[in-house]
């Protein structure tokens, strides 16, 4: 196995990049100094699936994307260059939505309970047929029969499901009666199944069940009997019913020696359970660290009272703790309704209670809506659950019987208890990141899977203390800007904290813009305002792409915040008022003083982008650059963040990089080249090595964040940029350690104490490697 120092996300498609044009890639990450490849999940799934994770047969690499001799192709020719492969694993959920191409679905939806794969789904059987919500406003009349294949199909459109044996009666609707399965509305709140999160789509895999895990297993482990890859990156344990026994079923599979490392979300002032068998989570801890240090505190002030001015409140902590309490419950009572249904009738069975439903469904939700945690069955969170109990029994003495039988139903350690836990962290999803982050609007670039817009900064110390703590406790783990799940790119987030560092020009400006082309309603206006801010081009107006997914980023935010519309009810005439705004705002007279407010901060976006990539490359952890990143990029949320990415133009400036003359659009890769360079050949230095803040020595020393990597490597980043810092000469020093140090990116040489703006000078960062 190669040792790993970083990571390049790859995100295939069917139609490119295939493993095949991931193996004509393999040049120019190993000339960026890349180490491994990670690529998203490769098992079989939904034909034309353009992510992966809605796998349809485990058993099997997909055709479309190469097949199993692509990957050892690929694998071939990366282990001849001294690199590897990291693979996406997505053990939770299978696809579903075209039934015939998932074999064991379509064997449990043809023989019910008697289907050899009953127990390979979480499937509620109590309901007796279970409900498949799937169809329209036309409902079951639209059912018809298709004779058209090897043996007859109940079809509804373009889908088929199969007919049981001896159960085709001739008409569709009687047909339909006999199955094993019902097929509803899909907005009729029945589902029986588990999904995941709100997904009727995808599925949910039993894997707590051994049987189960071997069989989905299968070719992952042939991977591992064959030595094709290095790591495997676990999608989403949290949704599992055993996700530390499904880890330590898959340590065993994979070995002691390869990197593993699992998508938990850890929510601020949560640490992740060392009793865990992995090496780490997949980075949006330190994601929100790195990008906190650029945040200026002393723009909470303004940017709380523009928040307030608009939106009735500061959205602050306080706010937002409440706010939060009440999106839980609103996609309890929601969109994950069934699986409170469910959760409840496990109560139910499991302390044979009398309380009425609706006393035990409102307990449920009251506990559920005050946990600030995916989970409460890990070792860190011990004590959450029960402190959630309690202040659900103070806030509401009438659930008191109710809360008791909830109680009753988790210390029973039965399907209750487990039920609980996974619901918790879909309802942690759906109504935090995916519900209240496009709600509140004080700095976007906080509302990150993950974060907690509510603490406004992260200052230094803190910010050293943490990597530190990485660094000793978690060396492994992987770090991250970037991700197919984050909001807004790493350079848009960049620039919209930015302004925190301009909150006054920036509050003036909404002010005006607000009076000039009034939005559709001010909180969603003051969301929109910043996301165009973080993706308006320096050199003019939004080209007919740019507002094409402008609009597309607007209709999901809408929608996602479900205040005024939703994906359920959509309201097509609030709808058309945020379009018309936005072409208003793009082609309008706010377009020029937009461009103005542009371009006078962009450089200092630039500033803060440039240092948080070269402290996350080169902090605790092993770094992942997400496909694209090594150049400025300006991707919005999923699907946006998947567009195809230019690597002819990225192999073309790579290949004439010059320190020297690295500007604009190079000055980026530069950083990344050199800095996964470093890694790969002072590796001692990184995973293993010490972490030792550089601190800054007068009036302006909290304008710099720096820190030394095993005694040779130092990185050095300049940080609240418009104050004007570096162009001037306050007296304010940096002692470098004993030795002479030579910067990478610029060539200079540095040693013993130098004037804070002399260090930077034509460079915002510095990765500075000992002689």
């Amino acid at each position: 196995m190669q040792p790993i120092t970083s990571t390049y996300r790859l995100q295939l498609r069917p139609e490119s990049p295939t493993l095949d044009d991931a193996r004509k890639l393999a040049d120019y990450l190993q000339d960026l100094g890349v180490s491994h490849l990670y690529l998203s999940p490769i098992l079989t799934a939904v034909a034309g699936s353009t992510h992966g994770y809605d796998v349809t047969d485990p058993t099997t690499v997909s055709a479309a994307l190469g097949g199993r001799a692509a990957l050892a192709a690929l694998v071939a020719d990366l282990r001849a260059r001294d690199m590897g492969v990291v693979i996406d694993l997505v053990p939770n959920h299978v696809g579903v939505d075209r039934p015939q191409e998932n074999p064991p679905w379509w064997d449990v939806l043809r023989n019910g309970r008697r289907s050899r794969y009953a127990d390979f789904f979480d499937i509620d059987w109590t309901q007796g047929r279970f409900a498949v919500p799937v169809l329209g406003d036309d409902g079951a009349t639209a059912l018809t029969i298709d004779r058209t294949g090897p043996e007859p199909t109940l079809a509804y459109h373009e889908r088929r499901f199969p007919i049981a044996p001896g159960t085709d009666r001739g008409d569709p609707a009687a047909t339909h009666d006999e199955q094993a399965y019902e097929l509803v509305h899909w907005r009729s709140g029945r589902v029986g199944y588990r999904r995941f999160f709100t997904v009727d789509s995808l599925a949910a895999v039993r894997q707590e069940d051994a049987a189960v895990f071997d069989a989905t297993h299968g070719e992952v482990a042939s991977w591992i009997a064959d030595d094709l890859v290095d790591g495997v990156r676990v999608d989403h344990p949290d949704g599992l019913a055993d996700p530390a026994g499904y880890l330590t079923r898959l340590r065993a599979l994979v070995g002691p020696d390869r990197w593993l490392v699992a998508e938990k979300i850890l929510t601020h002032g949560e640490s992740l359970d060392p009793a865990l068998p992995v090496d780490g989570t997949t980075g949006y801890d330190a994601l929100a660290e790195f990008g906190g240090v650029f945040v200026d505190p002393a723009g909470e002030g303004p940017l709380s009272e523009l928040h307030r001015e608009f939106t009735g409140d500061a959205g602050d902590a306080d706010v937002l703790a409440a706010a939060e309490r009440d999106t839980r419950r609103e996609v309890l009572r929601g969109g994950l309704e069934p699986e409170v249904d469910r959760l409840v009738e496990a109560i139910r069975r499991d302390v044979h209670v009398t309380v009425d439903t609706t006393s035990l469904t409102g307990a449920v939700v009251e506990i559920l809506s005050r946990i600030p945690t995916y989970r409460t069955d890990y070792g860190p969170t011990a004590g959450v659950l029960a402190t959630s109990a309690g202040s659900a029994a103070h806030a509401r003495p009438d659930l008191v019987a109710a809360l008791s039988a909830v109680t009753g139903a988790v210390l029973a350690n039965g399907e209750a208890a487990t039920r609980l836990q996974q619901v918790c962290g879909a309802a942690t999803a759906k109504a935090v990141e995916d519900r209240l982050f496009y709600r509140t609007a004080r700095l976007i670039s906080l509302q990150e899977v993950g974060g907690n817009p509510g603490r406004f900064a992260v200052p230094v110390p803190e910010f050293h203390l943490m990597q530190a703590e990485r660094a000793k406790s978690w060396p492994s783990t992987m770090t991250t800007l970037s991700t197919h799940d984050t909001k807004r790119g790493e350079d848009v987030r960049a620039r919209i904290g930015v302004l925190s560092q301009a909150a006054e020009l920036w509050a003036r400006s909404v002010r005006e813009w607000e009076t000039i082309t009034p939005s559709p309603d001010p909180a969603t206006g003051l969301f929109l305002w910043q996301t165009m801010f973080g993706v308006w081009p320096t050199d003019g107006e939004p080209t007919s792409l740019m507002r094409a997914r402008l609009h597309d980023y607007a209709t999901k935010a809408v929608r996602e915040a479900a205040v005024h519309t939703d994906w359920a009810s959509v309201d097509e005439e609030y709808e058309d008022r945020v379009h018309h705004w936005i072409d208003s705002v793009v082609g309008g007279p706010v377009a020029r003083s937009m461009a103005n407010v542009v371009r006078r901060l962009a450089p200092h976006g630039q500033v803060a982008a440039l240092g948080q990539k070269l402290l996350q490359l080169v902090a605790p952890g092993i770094p992942d650059v997400y496909q694209g990143t090594e150049l400025w990029e300006d991707s919005l949320v999923d699907p946006d963040n998947r567009r195809p990415v230019d690597f002819v133009v990225r192999r073309a400036l790579l290949a004439a990089l010059d320190p020297l003359d690295a500007v604009d659009e190079s000055v980026k890769m530069l950083v990344v080249r050199e800095a996964l360079r470093l890694r790969r050949e002072r590796p001692w230095c990184f995973v293993g090595g010490s972490y030792t803040p550089v601190f800054a020595d007068g009036p302006t020393a909290d304008h710099m964040v720096g820190f030394l990597r095993g005694d040779e490597v130092i990185a050095l980043a300049a940080r609240l940029s418009i104050s004007g810092f570096g162009r001037r000469r306050d007296g304010t020093v940096v002692r470098f350690p004993p030795g002479r140090w030579i910067d990478r990116l610029s060539g200079r040489e540095f040693e013993g104490t130098v004037e804070l703006s002399d260090v930077f000078v034509g460079r915002s960062v510095l990765l500075l490697a000992r002689r």
